[in-house]
């Protein structure tokens, strides 16, 4: 029986060693097409829109659309299969390129508004490539396999800010025009990518099977890596979607912010060559709890000084803190759910993390606009800690409970 167990778990991992590597290359093209938005919402925003306090505006509507595509991304997993909903949000991707290219040909703020809402609801089935690179494969590669994929995301922050680069002032005076219509190329170029990945339709049992989401999610272990990825994602949102207006206005150049969203982005998705690694040797929550950490050092970095060099390693630090935070909440997201519950936690689970950003990110603008950059950097200390105190506690009632640590449960059907 052990032998035949190993072969099957020798012969998925395969698999999902193939699917990762499509998803790896996904998530890379993917991760571009949100760089161009970050990179140029607010500095578009300032120029479209009525007020300056309303410049983020199609930032937030580009994280509200993440908010709105991740229930919808679970249900059409679960009722079709994963490469369906992934075609889908690459199509997204192409309609944000062509509606962001023409808004600002037209001068539109609410139709470029509407372009970056189409990017969140692609951004939102892209969230979902890290949980199917772990598809199926063994519980000890599931860790590797979502850090390989974010991993992708290195050549998106490259890829991303030079597009941006090359393209800004090819249409003048439509700065940025052309560069969503290279986007648009590039989510065509994920679509045929995506079409490649080996996710069967579910079968009819797991469409309906498992426990009810309400049981699964009053779980203290879900509740704590829900909790740690919705500190940690919007945190790191809040300072980003600022960053490049706040340059701006600091009389800093589009070129000085460029350099800090590609690096930023970088720094995001570079540490994933080896987080998977650092979650099987030291534990998810150690590394969830270095990664709050680092959030907060890059904010005090941010509080330190508004020079290029302060922009540059907040955002570099910034980065790394969201990678050891967000990965390894993720980790732990998939140590609460059974095969075939899978579509529908992981749905849940980012519609929270989403969700919180949204609320969060239509407060950026107003806040960088009536207090200012230390403001935006403030704001990041209070749920850190809040989040390190969970974990602490969380750690501490299991242990007291005589239960092992949080990255070690058991399947959850035992």
């Amino acid at each position: 029986m052990t032998d035949v167990t190993a072969t099957e778990e020798i012969a998925d991992d395969a698999r999902a060693r193939s699917n990762v590597v499509r998803l790896a290359a996904a998530q890379a093209l993917t991760g571009a097409n949100s760089a161009v938005i970050f990179a140029t919402g607010s500095i578009v925003g300032a120029t479209l829109a009525p007020d300056i306090s309303l410049a983020t505006v199609p930032l937030s509507m580009y994280v509200v659309g993440l908010a709105s595509g991740t229930l919808p991304t679970g249900a059409i997993s679960r009722a079709y299969g994963r490469r369906v909903a992934f075609i889908i949000g690459t199509a997204c991707g192409v309609l944000t390129g062509l509606v962001g290219s023409f808004a600002i040909l037209r001068g539109s703020f609410p139709l470029f508004c509407c372009a970056t809402f189409l990017g969140g609801l692609y951004g939102a089935v892209s969230q979902s490539y890290r949980f199917a690179a772990a598809d199926g494969a063994s519980a000890a590669f599931r860790p590797k396999a979502v850090s390989w994929v974010m991993a992708g995301g290195v050549f998106a922050g490259v890829l991303g800010p030079q597009l941006v680069q090359w393209t800004m002032d090819i249409w003048p005076p439509y700065l940025f025009a052309f560069s969503f219509v290279v986007q648009a190329a590039v989510a065509l170029v994920a679509m045929a990518v995506l079409s490649g990945v080996d996710a069967p339709k579910p079968a009819p049992s797991d469409i309906h099977g498992g426990r009810p989401l309400f049981e699964i999610a009053r779980q203290p272990r879900f509740i704590a890596a829900a909790l740690c990825g919705v500190i940690a994602y919007p945190m790191m949102n809040l300072v980003m979607t600022s960053a490049p207006l706040a340059m701006k206005m600091c009389g800093l150049g589009v070129s000085d912010s460029n350099f800090a969203i590609q690096w930023h982005i970088v720094a995001m998705y570079g540490p994933s060559f080896f987080t998977g690694l650092l979650i099987a040797r030291f534990g998810a929550p150690r590394i969830v709890a270095l990664g709050l950490s680092l959030e907060a050092v890059g904010a005090t970095i941010g509080l330190s000084g508004i020079t290029a060099m302060h922009f540059w390693a907040t955002l570099i630090v910034l980065g790394v803190g969201w990678n050891f935070g967000f990965v390894g909440a993720s980790a732990l997201v998939l140590e609460t759910h059974r095969p075939q519950e899978r579509n529908k936690v992981q749905a849940l689970n980012d519609f929270l993390v989403f969700g919180m950003m949204a609320v969060g990110s239509f407060s950026s603008g107003q806040l960088l606009a009536n207090y200012g950059w230390s403001a935006v950097n403030l704001m990041v200390f209070p749920p850190v800690i809040l989040g390190l105190m969970v974990l602490a506690f969380a750690s501490f009632t299991r242990r007291r409970a005589g239960l092992p640590p949080i990255a070690e449960f058991p399947d959850p059907g035992i």
